[in-house]
């Protein structure tokens, strides 16, 4: 792997390299750590690409000095990947869909004992990279994290969260929790779009990635809990005073949840349940936009099984590459997501997680930074070793801490 001037990395030059810094969220990562931490500070960080002009680019556009070390890397060659690897602390890597372009990093961040995140939310490659890597991942010392942007981290953490309170109030765990998001303003991200579509058509390819997507269970090998909710009819939900609809992201959060309480050692009880939903409102007003949302996402997942609409969503929909929605639209954007726990003896709590930007770009970016930043600096090995884990099972309340001071989220407790 080269510089940008032609100098070679040295080993582990920089502390966090943002892979994929020329695309629309990789760019906003790299402005993230720009105006937070500097490019001569005490954080070595660089940007990461497949060419050396665009990096300059990004460079130039965001006001970043000269000095910032660029490097080219490439997700069809394998060398430049393990360069890649070899030169960084943590590697964040924006460069989806994963299943397409994904695997060659975390291999060889595996192999190099490299920290890697990323904001993979394609569950039946995940599964894939579980089976194919966590041993080497534990062997060399890596820390591997996916999902960590809107999927999963808001809702990883806020069940993290509120399951740390209710054994602090309660002394004893919510073996039911329910996941609602309250309020939304935002696009998912292109990135979302894309992976759904290749998640879609390798559907189409292998039934048994449709066994994956179908399994609550699909990222905990070895162990499966009690019967879980479906999420895909509306209802009304008295614990959360609302009407309900299906949540699109719900099939990668929930996975999520449940390999975050398998790595912790089933804290939460090995009968746990858990799901998510969109909360529509109450009464009649209520239940009439919960179906009108479960009939709208209903046809939009009958549409994108439809390859000619997968080829004009590509063409006309999903935004090109080094394209997004504005600041002023970001910054316009948030989400409120609610959390209803209950324990065995019926006893509830209820916790937020709240994000001060639209979360399929502002916050995702933000939120993927400080996930980096937090392997690198406040997650000791020797309190988290090797192997492949999620936010919550490997940085649980350090990375709380970060996301309330350095990335606009609030995590609260609304009684009790």
């Amino acid at each position: 792997m080269a510089m940008a001037d032609g100098r070679q990395a040295s080993a582990r030059d920089h502390d966090l390299v943002v892979y994929g810094a020329t695309g629309f969220t990789g760019r906003l990562v790299a402005e993230h750590l720009l105006a937070r931490y500097g490019a001569a500070g005490d954080l070595a960080w660089a940007m990461a690409g497949r060419s050396a002009a665009k990096l300059a680019e990004v460079r130039d556009l965001i006001g970043a000095p000269a000095s910032l070390p660029l490097l080219t890397a490439d997700a069809s060659d394998p060398a430049s990947l393990k360069a890649l690897a070899a030169s960084a602390k943590v590697v964040i890597t924006t460069v989806g869909p994963y299943q397409l372009y994904g695997e060659g990093l975390v291999a060889a961040c595996a192999a190099a004992g490299t920290d890697y995140v990323d904001l993979c939310g394609e569950p039946a490659w995940m599964a894939a990279m579980i089976g194919k890597y966590g041993d080497a991942a534990k062997a060399s010392g890596a820390r591997i994290v996916f999902s960590c942007g809107f999927d999963s981290i808001p809702f990883d953490l806020g069940v993290y969260f509120l399951e740390k309170e209710a054994q602090a109030r309660f002394g004893m765990p919510a073996t039911r929790v329910r996941g609602r998001v309250r309020k939304m303003k935002g696009s998912f991200s292109g990135g979302t779009a894309a992976s759904l579509i290749a998640t879609v058509e390798a559907a189409a390819r292998d039934r048994a990635v449709h066994k994956t997507l179908a399994d609550p269970f699909a990222l905990t090998p070895g162990f499966r809990g009690a019967p879980q909710p479906s999420g895909a009819e509306v209802a009304e939900d008295a614990a959360a005073g609302s009407w309900v609809a299906p949540f699109m992201m719900a099939t990668i959060n929930t996975k999520t949840v449940h390999r975050s309480n398998h790595l912790l050692g089933q804290p939460w009880g090995r009968n746990f349940v858990y799901d998510e939903m969109m909360m529509t409102g109450a009464g009649p007003a209520g239940e009439k936009r919960a179906r009108a949302t479960a009939r709208r996402e209903a046809i939009q997942n009958a549409m994108i099984g439809f390859a000619p609409t997968r080829a004009l969503i590509r063409r006309f929909v999903l935004p090109k590459p080094g394209e997004g929605p504005s600041r002023a639209a970001r910054e316009q954007g948030f989400y409120d997501i609610l959390f209803v726990g209950e324990t065995a003896d019926g006893r509830s709590l209820r916790a937020s997680v709240k994000g001060d930007m639209d979360p399929g770009y502002g916050s995702t970016s933000k939120m993927i930074a400080e996930a980096g930043l937090c392997l690198a600096r406040d997650v000791a090995r020797d309190a988290v070793g090797g192997g492949i884990w999620t936010t919550a099972s490997a940085m649980g309340d350090a990375l709380i801490a970060r996301l309330q001071a350095r990335a606009g989220l609030t995590f609260a407790l609304e009684n009790g």
